[in-house]
This record gives structure tokens, C-alpha cells and sequence, in this order.
């Protein structure tokens, strides 16, 4: 089988189309041939500089669709050519995948195996970050950094759904303003002056809930644009930016709280809580709640080019790699 990966860090050209045994699942898990993988910021962040990388070469890919191929042992809710999405802790830029069977799902009729691609990171993590995590109540309003990408437009759309009083996004580009207005969000902020912005926007008062992929100073300048007993939910440190503490000063003063969240982590540690949240992103995507466009698909071979366009930070919605053809 052909399988992608990276023996080096570096830029999108290391990343290599090698050939492969093909997986058998052990206990407890199924193999997947693939025909959509998922393409994620964290990849990038794998193969630039060694992000979640345990050794060397590396196959990165968290997120994958398909039909199982085989069931291991002790495995009897799943079946061999049952249609699933999955989430897999590496590996999933490959024509035939290992997955946990505890993080493999079957799909509700109606939505196909391109769709189901874009559930198994993004789709839960938006719906933690909106409900479990930032527990947005009817009214209240919300600003979202990263609009235009996969969880910014899920998010977005998720925050309409809940009632939302009014849905902010932070971009880089008029292209992304564009497409994150028609994605949910009623007014969009450039990353230099959101604080500013949010304070115009909402009178002063600021906003009960943000959302931070970016960390760093941005994490510190959205805590200032908080209205009082505002939330603050970290869910990723995309700037690279060096970790930074919060005390009494900064929280006690107007009730202000700060959270964090990371479907991977949280796979880990309470696989069960993952599988309640993707089960409710599928029900949501074949219920027409969200949908998650995708904006970009490019051959399993030209992973780097997916790659590319990611890391240029032009992308918007999810790209996907095709394992087929």
C-alpha cells in the first residue's frame, strides 16, 4: 500500500509517498481502507517541528474515512466494509489505516465518506468548545480567532445554532472576512486590533465567550476583551508563542475564567467523552445543523501540496487528501 510520511523535519518537501505492508488490526482495533484523510494545522506542526512526533520517520494523519477492512479481536460493534469515520493517533496519510475500534464510527445514512472526513477532529471540538467547554447560554456573544478554518466555521455556525446574541470572528485576509460572513458570523475582526474592535462592537462591554487556537499575546489581549464573568477557552497554541500564567489579578476582579481543550488529549484520557461528542457532530452534519465545506482535495501523492497551501494561512474551511486513484 502507499502510505505518506516524514524521516526529517522541515517544509512540505519532506514528506515523503513510500510503499507499505498493510496493517492488521490486534485486539481491539479494525484497519480502514481509506478514501478520505483529513488534513489539520497539527500535521503541519508534525512535520515542521515534531509536534506529538514520538520517533522517527513519521506518518501524520489524525483523521480518516472509509470501509473497514478487517475487525481485530474482541471487536463485535463494527464490521468488515461498514462505511466509518475515525480518529487515529497518527497515520492516517495512508491507504490502509489502524484505528482503535473505541474511536471509530459509523456513519448515520445520508452522509457519504467525503463529508465524514471532516468530522472526527473538528466537528467535536467545535461542539465542546460551544457547549461542554465554553457553555455558551442562549444571547450571549461570542469571538471566535481562526473563523475561516475548519473549527472557526463549524463554530460559527454551532454558536447560531445555540441562540447566540452575536457571533464575532478574528481573520487575517478580506478572502477569509468574506467567507467566515457567510459562515455564521456577524462581524469580523483582523487579529492586530480585535481587543479594540470588540470593545466598539459591543459598547464597551466585551464578549462572554473567546475561543484562542493562537495563544501567546493573543490569549493575553482577548482575556482584557471579556465582559464581566466572560470565559476564555484555549484550544490550541498555533503562534508557538511560550506559555504564559494567569492569576487572581487578572481573574478575581471581574469573575473571569480561563479553560482548555484538546480533542487529542482528551481521546486519551476519556475516549468515552470523544465518542459522546462525535456522535453528536454526526447527528448535527446529517441533521443539517453544520456543514463544513471543503475548499480543497488533493491526491494522497501530493500531500505536500496540501500542505502548502495550510501553511501559507490562505486556506479556509477543511482540506482532505484522497487515498484513491
Amino acid at each position: 500500500m502507499r502510505a505518506v510520511e516524514f524521516q526529517t523535519y522541515g517544509g512540505p518537501e519532506v514528506l515523503q509517498v513510500v510503499q507499505a505492508e498493510v496493517p492488521e488490526p490486534g485486539p481491539g482495533q479494525v484497519t480502514i481502507d481509506t478514501a478520505w484523510a483529513g488534513v489539520n494545522f497539527a500535521d503541519i506542526k508534525a512535520r515542521a517541528e515534531g509536534y506529538r512526533v514520538t520517533s522517527l520517520p513519521h506518518r501524520p494523519g489524525l483523521e480518516v474515512s472509509g470501509r473497514i477492512r478487517a475487525v481485530g479481536a474482541g471487536v463485535e460493534a463494527l464490521r468488515a466494509g461498514q462505511e466509518v469515520a475515525a480518529l487515529v493517533n497518527g497515520g492516517g496519510y495512508a491507504e490502509v489505516v489502524v484505528a482503535e475500534a473505541a474511536s471509530v464510527f459509523a456513519l448515520p445514512d445520508g452522509l457519504g465518506l467525503r463529508i465524514a472526513a471532516t468530522v472526527p477532529t473538528v466537528l467535536p471540538t467545535a461542539h465542546a468548545l460551544i457547549h461542554e467547554v465554553g457553555r455558551l447560554r442562549a444571547g450571549e456573544s461570542v469571538l471566535v480567532h481562526g473563523a475561516a478554518g475548519g473549527i472557526g466555521t463549524a463554530v460559527g455556525q454551532l454558536a447560531r445554532a445555540a441562540g447566540a446574541g452575536a457571533v464575532y470572528g478574528v481573520v487575517s485576509t478580506d478572502t477569509k472576512a468574506d467567507y467566515a460572513l457567510r459562515h455564521g458570523y456577524d462581524e469580523v475582526f483582523r487579529a492586530d486590533t480585535f481587543a479594540e474592535d470588540v470593545r466598539r462592537a459591543t459598547g464597551g462591554r466585551g464578549v462572554d465567550l473567546i475561543l484562542d487556537p493562537v495563544g501567546g499575546d493573543t490569549l493575553r489581549r482577548g482575556l482584557g476583551a471579556l465582559a464581566v464573568f466572560g470565559r476564555l477557552v484555549s484550544f490550541g497554541n498555533a503562534s508557538g508563542a511560550a506559555p504564559w500564567q494567569v492569576g487572581q489579578p487578572e481573574l478575581y476582579a471581574q469573575g473571569r475564567s480561563i479553560s482548555g481543550f484538546s480533542v487529542l488529549a482528551l481521546a486519551q484520557s476519556a475516549p468515552g467523552a470523544v465518542r459522546a461528542l462525535t456522535e453528536a457532530a454526526l447527528r448535527a452534519v446529517a441533521e443539517g445543523t453544520v456543514s463544513l465545506p471543503v475548499t480543497a482535495e488533493f491526491p494522497l501523492s501530493d500531500a505536500a501540496g496540501a500542505h502548502r497551501l495550510m501553511g501559507g494561512r490562505t486556506s479556509t474551511g477543511k482540506l482532505l487528501l484522497r487515498a484513491t486513484g
